[in-house]
């Protein structure tokens, strides 16, 4: 039993290759952090499993298991889908819930795939595989045409601003392979990625992951572009974070107060974008003053510089009052993040529970958790003509619901606008009781339209008190 394409094992289906450099070095492929969405039944997950297996990244033992599973659901071929879809719930059911996470090479890059659920009610899970992404892929059955969680999904991918976009429209097998109906289906992408305002490069190809055409094999003749795997390995990596200004969001103050190490004080965190290099002056963004940076402590000794993704100590020649929460920034860098106790933007509402007027919630913004209500929806998102409007009287916001939220602080935060530092400028909404995340939210969302929402005073404790623990 094979699937439709061919099953390479042995010395042939080693790892392919690796680049060299000038010197004739082995050269590490570029990595991109991919994406997969779609609606259900869409074909996500058989895409996934095409992809690995037509790059020869499956091992001959997980496909034994596949053509046995396969087999036994009475499956006339290999089922590629069950590659990815490892709970029992998920294989029984035959769609995904759960965020499946892959690894795959090819000769010209690494691939870090996430393969995200169809159903509405796990849309939270992809939102999970895309905070991170640099590129997506959103599937779309050519049968059936932009359905409403493709427009969910391409709003998503546009507040996430993840910078490269691909719709793959799938199925073009059950079809013929008609080139109207690409074409057809095609205009209504375009008009959706116009409606929803995605920024990045955004591309549309035919293809269909049953039978392997347009994923790794080419297209029919008809179609001039690139296969999918192909455009994928030449997608330009995600802007360098080390170019960016210094961020770095504090997580602990570290003061060991020992004797080999008496007068040791330093801000450990993980350095979100830019570099910081000894002699910069640096500041928390709630204070004024700055001081030099005399040391930076990495887990393998001391280093001259650090920059984006790495987690470091940092030590400077004055005892600034630096607390866990506050972010650290080079002061001879005018784009300073801006420090508020009213939090404008997008939030994706992930619990099953709707809003209710003026909620309590905890906010964390970076490493800083503070108490906060939520005072106003001002605009909610509608999937179906991808418009935002007012939200009038009818102000919750319900499961997988997007809207545009106020939030009010008990104390302020330091944040960006989400299109300027993704890893400032987002936020989470956290249930008090539960801790539990129930809203995702990106900063600086456009609040031109005016409307306003007047909430209802709660009757019970007050908001002062709240506010005041």
């Amino acid at each position: 039993m094979t699937p439709t394409g061919r099953l390479v094992t042995g010395p042939e289906a080693a790892v392919p290759s690796q680049p060299t450099d000038a010197s004739g070095a082995t050269a590490a492929p570029e990595q991109l952090r991919l994406v997969v969405a779609g609606s259900v039944d869409d074909g996500k997950s058989t895409l996934v499993g095409r992809l690995l297996h037509d790059t020869k990244n499956i091992l001959a033992d997980t496909f034994d298991s596949m053509v046995a599973a396969s087999t036994s659901r009475g499956a006339d071929t290999v089922d590629l889908a069950l590659l990815t879809d490892g709970l029992r719930a998920e294989r029984e059911q035959g769609i995904t819930i759960d965020v499946a996470y892959r690894y795959f090479s090819t000769p010209q890059r690494t691939f870090v795939l996430a393969d995200t659920p169809g159903h509405v009610q796990y849309t939270r899970n992809m939102v999970t595989g895309a905070s991170t992404a640099d590129a997506a892929v959103i599937l779309v059955d050519v049968r059936h045409g932009v359905s409403a969680q493709t427009r969910r999904h391409a709003a998503l991918m546009a507040l996430l601003r993840v910078p490269h976009v691909v719709f793959a429209l799938n199925k073009m097998d059950a079809v013929d392979w008609s080139e109207e109906r690409f074409d057809e289906v095609a205009r209504d992408t375009r008009d959706l990625v116009e409606k929803v305002g995605l920024a990045g490069d955004v591309a549309v190809v035919p293809l269909s992951a049953l039978t392997g055409e347009g994923v790794v094999a080419p297209a029919p003749t008809w179609y001039e572009g690139e296969p999918l795997l192909a455009l994928l390995e030449n997608l330009p990596v995600a802007r360098d974070l080390r170019v960016e200004n210094f961020r770095m969001p504090v997580q602990l103050v570290i003061r060991p107060r020992t004797s080999d190490h008496p007068d040791y004080r330093g801000m450990a965190g993980r350095i979100t974008s830019g570099v910081v290099r000894l002699g910069d002056v640096v500041r928390a963004s709630t204070l004024g003053l700055g001081s030099r940076v005399i040391g930076i402590d990495t887990p393998t000794g001391s280093a001259q510089e650090a920059g984006a993704g790495e987690s470091v100590t940092i030590r400077l020649a004055d005892e600034l009052d630096v607390a866990r929460g506050d972010v650290l920034v080079v002061e001879s860098e005018a784009d300073a993040p801006d420090v508020t106790s009213e939090l404008k933007g997008v939030v994706a509402w992930l619990a099953e529970g709707s809003t209710t007027p003026r909620q309590r919630v905890l906010v964390k913004a970076g490493t800083k958790v503070v108490r906060a209500v939520l005072t106003d929806v001002t605009h909610h998102w509608d999937v179906e003509d991808s418009t935002w409007h007012p939200a009038g009287g009818a102000h919750s916001l319900g499961l997988n619901d997007i809207g545009q939220v106020v939030l009010h602080l008990a104390e302020p935060v330091a944040v960006d606008a989400y299109s300027r530092h993704r890893g400032t400028g987002a936020f989470l909404v956290i249930d008090p009781a539960s801790g539990a995340t129930i809203g995702g939210g990106m900063v600086g969302a456009d609040l031109g339209l005016g409307a306003q929402v007047a909430g209802e005073e709660p009757e019970e404790e007050s908001e002062e008190d709240w506010l005041a623990g």
